[in-house]
């Protein structure tokens, strides 16, 4: 079959459900993934042929994004700072926020030579850790997780990424203190509310771990409330908290910190304007 035809019928199938440049963004990660050819392959080849064999898993993938199954799920691959991670539905899929996240602590300690005892609450596929350990040879890096497959995920992501991680399996809610002293605490816990949810694409809701995503209405900053308790604990003179946020919830994160009597507090929006990141030193 002519690959420009399988394109077609993508977008007969899709376009429905998604918008039409994201259905070509679907068709080009899969022939990328499972044939290696590029985005371009049709403009340079439009009458390029493959074969019966070639065709099937573009087909099976087809079959999945019409059940709304996330592309990085299907190819089991996902793209965060420049790498590449293993994802399947233990872990969320990284999201471009967080990179922000990640380059601004990659941003403030670049200028600082000494070894960094960094730690990573929530690690999931563990795309925030390997990021920072790739990005600061300075840098020693731990990570937490309450899930045992995630962290599966997160240490085969350090071999192939070519990282040294101290991974820790822990639920953070029970943790009374961390063992040692930090210089860099990062976290993006679960943070949608149960209200929020029903504002999601259903490629999300019901794909995505729920650990990892959704928490009470009642009491949506359980995670920031202990995090930032352990922090003001475990962090060293002049260390440093960042979190990723509810874009809702800035201002009520942001006093958490005021509450805790950390300094230099700044909240920041994200690509898109929304409240996001926050930052706080302990002084």
């Amino acid at each position: 079959m002519l690959l420009q035809e399988i394109k077609t019928i993508f977008h007969k199938e899709l376009d429905a459900l998604y918008p039409s440049t994201e259905v070509d963004s679907f068709f080009y990660m899969m022939i990328e993934h499972y044939l290696g050819l590029e985005r371009f392959i049709l403009a340079l080849e439009p009458q390029k042929v493959i074969s019966k064999e070639e065709e099937e898993p573009l087909f099976k993938g087809l079959s999945k994004l019409v059940l709304h199954q996330p592309i990085q799920y299907i190819i089991g691959a996902a793209h965060f700072y420049d790498l590449e991670f293993i994802v399947n539905n233990n872990v969320l899929i990284p999201r471009p926020e967080t990179e922000e996240l990640v380059d601004w602590i990659v941003t403030e300690a670049k200028d600082k030579n000494e070894e960094l005892h960094i730690l990573d609450i929530g690690t999931g596929s563990a795309c925030i850790a390997i990021s920072l350990a790739k990005n600061m040879p300075n840098a020693k890096v731990y990570a937490i997780d309450v899930s045992k497959e995630a962290l599966q995920v997160a240490k085969e992501n350090a071999v192939k990424n070519k990282v040294q991680i101290e991974f820790i399996q822990a639920d953070i809610l029970q943790l009374n203190n961390l063992q040692q002293k930090f210089d860099v605490i990062v976290s993006n816990p679960p943070y949608v509310r149960a209200l929020e949810k029903k504002m999601m694409h259903s490629n999300v809701t019901g794909k995505e771990p729920d650990l990892a995503l959704f928490v009470s209405d009642e009491n949506p900053l359980v995670f920031y409330k202990k995090i930032t308790h352990l922090a003001k604990e475990n962090l060293k003179l002049n260390g440093i908290l960042y979190f990723e946020i509810n874009q809702y919830l800035g201002e009520e994160t942001k006093q958490l910190l005021v509450d805790g009597e950390f300094v230099e507090i700044e909240l920041r929006k994200d690509m898109f304007g929304n409240d996001r990141m926050l930052k706080g030193v302990l002084k």
